[in-house]
């Protein structure tokens, strides 16, 4: 997935993570929101969602495999 960009702000690096994520006032359990984040921004991303608690799990991209609830 070559056009893969990370989700942050004014970021134009390939995405190497998919951060999967839910925020339980607006979607189902099983329902599942993604970023792309570089290896730069993996781990600033994946506290803003964490500290929401809306983290769910950080997969390499090249061994994300979408699910239905995606």
């Amino acid at each position: 997935m070559s056009d893969a960009i990370c989700s942050a702000k004014g970021c134009r690096a390939d995405a190497v993570w998919v951060l999967a994520w839910n925020n339980p006032k607006i979607h189902t359990p099983d329902r599942r929101k993604t970023w792309l984040a570089c290896e730069e921004h993996r781990e600033h991303l994946s506290q803003f969602l964490g500290v929401r608690g809306f983290l769910k799990d950080v997969v390499l991209l090249r061994e994300w495999e979408p699910t239905e609830g995606a």
